[in-house]
Parts: C-alpha cells; sequence; structure tokens
C-alpha cells in the first residue's frame, strides 16, 4: 500500500484525537471524557497498573494513552515518538514491545503512524489481534478523525477531498504468524502483534527537520551510534515522545499548522527510501536504512 502527499514525502506499508481531563491519585490516573461527541463522554477511564500515568520520567515505561472514541472505554499501555518533524510535516509512531523470558530488552514494532500536515491528520494502524487471520483485514485509517474504508484488494485508491493526499493498496498482507515463527519472537496466545512495516520517501525537508528518523535528514546530523555495535541504543528518546499519535508536543518538535506556507523549497529534492522492514531489524528495535 502506498500513501502519497503531492510533494512532501511517500509512505510504503507493506502488509481521533483525545479530549479530556486527567485526575491523579497516589496508585494511578483518571482520564475523564469530556467531549460531548465522544463514545465515552462524562466517564472517567483509569489507568491501568502497568501504565498509571499519561506521562513518565522513566524513558523505558510505557505510558497510558486513552482513545475517547473507542466503544469498550478502556485505556491502553502505549508509547509514541515523533519520527519526523519539519515545519509542514509530523510522522509519529506507535510502539509495542514483547519480551519472552530470558530476553534483557523487548522486540520492538511500529503499531500505528499519525501524520500532520497543514490543519489535516491522517493515521494508519495495524488492528490488534488475537491471532492471524490471512483473510481479515487488519488496516485501520482515519482522515481528520473520521474513520476511512478503503475497499481491500490491489490498486485499491482512496483521495482526500482536496486530492493532496492518496492512499493506494499495492501488496498482499504480510503473514505474521511466519514471522513468529522465523524470528522466534514468543509471541502469545492472546496476541500475534500485528504491526506495521514501513518505507518513506521524502522529497521536500528543510534543514532543520527532527525526530527519530528525521534528523538523520540535517546537514550537520552525526550519527552517535558506536561504531561495530551489533544493536547500538541511540538514547535521547526522551526529547521525541509525544503524549498520542496525533500530536505534535515534544521537546525537538518543530511543526506548525503555519509552516505549509512558509516554507518554499525552491527546488526538488529526492532523499531516497528510508526502509524499516522486517528485513532490516527482525524486530531487534526500530533499524532503517536509506
Amino acid at each position: 500500500m502506498k500513501i502519497s502527499r503531492s510533494i512532501n514525502f511517500i509512505l510504503v506499508i507493506l502488509p481521533a484525537f483525545i479530549s479530556g481531563f486527567i485526575k491523579a491519585n497516589a496508585a494511578a490516573e483518571y482520564f475523564w471524557c469530556s467531549n460531548p461527541r465522544s463514545r465515552c463522554y462524562g466517564k472517567y477511564v483509569k489507568c491501568p497498573d502497568e501504565c498509571p500515568s499519561t506521562s513518565s520520567e522513566n524513558l523505558k515505561s510505557k505510558v497510558c494513552c486513552v482513545n475517547c472514541d473507542n466503544p469498550h472505554c478502556k485505556p491502553e499501555c502505549k508509547q509514541h515518538f515523533s519520527l519526523v518533524s519539519d515545519s509542514n510535516l509530523q510522522i509519529n509512531g506507535r510502539f509495542i514491545g514483547h519480551r519472552p523470558a530470558g530476553r534483557t530488552r523487548d522486540f520492538t514494532w511500529i503499531q500505528a503512524l499519525g501524520i500532520l500536515f497543514n490543519s489535516y491528520t491522517f493515521s494508519l494502524e495495524a488492528t490488534k489481534a488475537a491471532t492471524w487471520d490471512s483473510e481479515i483485514d487488519h488496516l485501520k485509517f482515519t482522515y481528520n478523525g473520521q474513520d476511512l474504508a478503503i475497499p481491500e484488494g490491489s490498486l485499491s485508491i482512496w483521495y482526500s477531498p482536496e486530492k493532496d493526499v492518496k492512499v493506494e493498496r499495492v501488496s498482499s498482507r504480510n503473514n505474521c504468524k511466519e514471522d513468529d515463527r522465523v524470528h522466534k519472537y514468543q509471541v502469545p496466545e492472546n496476541d500475534c502483534f500485528v504491526h506495521l512495516e514501513v518505507q518513506f520517501r521524502f522529497f521536500y525537508l528543510s534543514p532543520k527537520v527532527d525526530g527519530v528518523l528525521g534528523r538523520t535528514y540535517r546537514p550537520d546530523f552525526e550519527n552517535p551510534a558506536k561504531p561495530g555495535v551489533a544493536m547500538p541504543v541511540l538514547g535521547g528518546e526522551e526529547k521525541y515522545r509525544t503524549p498520542c499519535l496525533l500530536s505534535a508536543a515534544c521537546q525537538t518538535c518543530i511543526f506548525s499548522l503555519k509552516g505549509g506556507s512558509d516554507q518554499k523549497p525552491s527546488s526538488v529534492m529526492d532523499y531516497g527510501t528510508l526502509d524499516c522492514t522486517r528485513g532490516a531489524s527482525a524486530g531487534y528495535g526500530i533499524v532503517c536504512r536509506k
């Protein structure tokens, strides 16, 4: 499946806003859904014990994420990070992980992507499933908070009303069960950790672009990874953490609703393909190759 915006980037995938108030106590936070149009309006939702807070000073801790449009009104433990942040484009990723017995680190995957540009939002999510069924479409799309129904099948295409966003299905689904067998993820019986495998291709980026991946496109970028380390840990993730999937609130985020009109590049720059598929990482963290 291919998602493209007219000039900024192409995103290739190979397989509503949150509104409320937080009430904290000693054990866990409660989130009150205050939007009258949400399904959970007027309800207090308690964060689970494994992620009792909507924010955390512990960089390795998952945070409580509440979607007031969830029909079950239940929170989830998620981590969201800014992948690319430029003046006119923001791409966030929701990360999920699984740590089998005996491992010191999680297997890590991208479960959802949130994209902000101008005053619009687009999200793509791999829906959770206990067991993998190749006959079921595990992709969910939203545009400006509204669910999208994009027919299954190769060459199925959707355009935004302004014709500046195009979503096209170009390939079949991946098989999570086969990935588990090959890479020995040891996923539990009640969750097969459905996730996305992504490739990015950018054409216009400013010299100030930031984000976990975006910073690597800066002219002054120097790779802090130690040479020769099989799986380097770069650190600094707190700078890129966002409170939810469709948010540009982070320490290094530079996205602005007015950024699109301010940035006027004089020529097209093709930065090539950034490949974040399983061939690059096999679950051992998110590894992207240019």
